[in-house]
């Protein structure tokens, strides 16, 4: 079903006024633009029936005909695709500063109180946030404090599965490992853990889902001028009933941390106890902080973290697995790596990371294959020249990293599941970085736009997926495949859930049911 479809016989009637499209005319007439290729357009919708429900494929298909850069008029909204590294290069770091920008939604506007962190413009406030995530949140220091977190959810994931392999029941890992993601997240956020007998935690967790499903969802009045005032779909609805749950929700949370801080007085800096509230609330209530933050900054600033790192690092470790499972001999060389590496006796630790390069190198080759966010996306701030077009001020730019990652003049077989191009001969180090300075490569982005959440990422995703392998059989019967398709949104998570029955590796390790 393409992205047309979804729009109601109201929606379709509109744009075929005759009148507008006058106007449009008149309007473009007026532009004297040398931009990149673009395949023909419709009025008023412009290069919208082009697309389907799985944006990034559609470019895909688009830019193999069209070249590696193209000019799409998403409605009323000029954008740009880039699908190859140089191409990218130029975006995200020859011409950084005048695509620094994103652009604004009404769902974001509506549920995030218009100052989420990942799309406000690049800026004092922006930079002052960037810091703060990066350095204090999500710094060196801080992550050592939370290891204990991320070591307790993995086992109590692993105490989970071989209940279920006992039993012979059948498990929803997608659901468990956005339950793990979430709760390492949840911890370092807000100190409270969803294990399904806390209330809030568990309401956070179900808003969390909620926001970024309508997030993805493609909603006419942001591309389509004349209709930014008229909802045609109902989304204005759910965005403010998402808002005004969420908003209820981190209000309580607040107050009862703001009570707490009152009576027993603030965590002090470098504590283990002090989660990125506290942080938050000290700026607050700092006459003399840098940038001055109300409480909705705060709301808006917990509900992106949440939002950015629950799904994704689960989409991830999904794919990780099903991949394994789907290349069984890819699985038995990581198996034999953990083997002699770590052994039997004990679980995979963070620590042990450094020594496992193959399963350093099947992240880096799922994050290639399916990069949990396929689009970067970026916005002009003012005109710029680009491979030699004029990019007006206002462009939308969408760097589609899953094309790039799939590109066969950049990668040998580029369709197939080869963790061993990320090895070279016995070195720990690849030539192809992961964290922003291989353009080929791109999973977390680059610059200052990049994934402040990177480091979180690769300090869990090498670990958990280690666990699994060491502690578990993992296969399907005969030779069946597992489902590879994609779900659509502003995530590409797996289009159905993973559910299997695991079964116990004969030789684990002993003490890890008892963790």
């Amino acid at each position: 079903m393409q992205v047309l479809e979804t729009l109601s016989p109201t929606v379709v009637a509109v744009v075929v006024l005759s009148s507008i499209f006058l106007l449009y005319v008149l309007f473009k007439r007026k532009q004297n633009h040398r931009l990149p290729p673009s395949p023909p357009s419709l009025p008023i919708i412009g290069h919208l029936h082009h697309l389907g429900p799985l944006i990034h494929q559609s470019f895909h298909h688009l830019s193999t005909r069209y070249g590696p850069l193209i000019h799409l008029r998403l409605g009323s909204v000029p954008c740009l695709v880039a699908s190859s590294p140089e191409v990218a290069r130029d975006f995200l770091k020859t011409n950084e500063l005048a695509f620094s920008s994103r652009r604004q939604s009404q769902a974001l506007d509506l549920i995030t109180y218009g100052v989420a962190f990942a799309f406000v413009p690049y800026g004092p406030y922006w930079k002052f946030i960037k810091k703060l995530s990066t350095v204090e949140l999500l710094g060196s220091r801080n992550l050592g404090h939370f290891m204990p977190i991320r070591t307790h959810e993995v086992h109590e994931l692993l105490q989970t599965l071989t209940e279920k392999a006992k039993r012979r029941e059948s498990v929803n890992l997608t659901e468990e490992f956005l339950k793990l993601t979430n709760n390492v997240i949840s911890q370092m956020m807000i100190s409270i853990r969803c294990s399904g007998t806390n209330d809030k935690a568990d309401e956070f967790k179900t808003l969390v889902q909620e926001a970024t499903k309508i997030f993805g969802e493609f909603n006419v009045s942001d591309f389509i001028w004349f209709c930014k005032n008229i909802d045609f779909q109902g989304f204005k609805k759910r965005y403010k009933d998402i808002h005004k749950r969420y908003d209820a929700l981190l209000e309580k949370i607040i107050f009862e941390r703001e009570e707490k801080r009152r009576k027993e007085g603030k965590i002090e800096d470098g504590d283990k106890g002090k989660d990125f509230l506290d942080m938050l609330l000290d700026v607050m209530e700092d006459d003399k902080a840098e940038i001055k933050i109300t409480r909705n900054h705060i709301k808006a600033l917990l509900l992106d973290f949440f939002t950015a790192a629950t799904e994704t690092t689960a989409i991830a470790l999904e794919w990780m697995l099903v991949e394994l499972i789907n290349n069984p001999k890819e699985l038995k060389i990581a198996r034999e790596e953990i083997d002699h590496a770590v052994g039997n006796e004990r679980l995979v630790q963070e620590s042990d990371a450094p020594n496992l390069p193959y399963i350093h190198a099947i992240v880096k080759e799922t994050l290639r294959l399916h990069p949990p966010i396929p689009l970067l996306s970026r916005k002009a701030i003012e005109d710029a020249n680009v491979q030699g077009y004029d990019i007006p001020a206002g462009t939308m730019v969408f760097i589609n990293i899953w094309s790039i990652g799939r590109n066969p003049k950049y990668w040998e077989s580029p369709l197939e599941f080869k963790p061993h191009r990320f090895i070279q001969g016995d070195s720990l180090k690849s030539p192809i970085d992961i964290r922003g300075q291989s353009f080929q490569l791109l999973p977390f982005g680059t610059g200052r736009r990049g994934c402040p959440g990177m480091n979180l990422a690769m300090r869990e995703l090498p670990v958990v997926i280690a666990n699994l392998i060491q502690c578990f059989e993992w296969n399907v019967d005969g030779k069946q495949i597992l489902n590879m398709d994609e779900q659509g949104g502003m995530t590409a998570p797996r289009a159905v859930d993973f559910t299997c029955v695991p079964s116990i590796r004969e030789n684990s390790p002993q003490n890890f049911t008892s963790t």
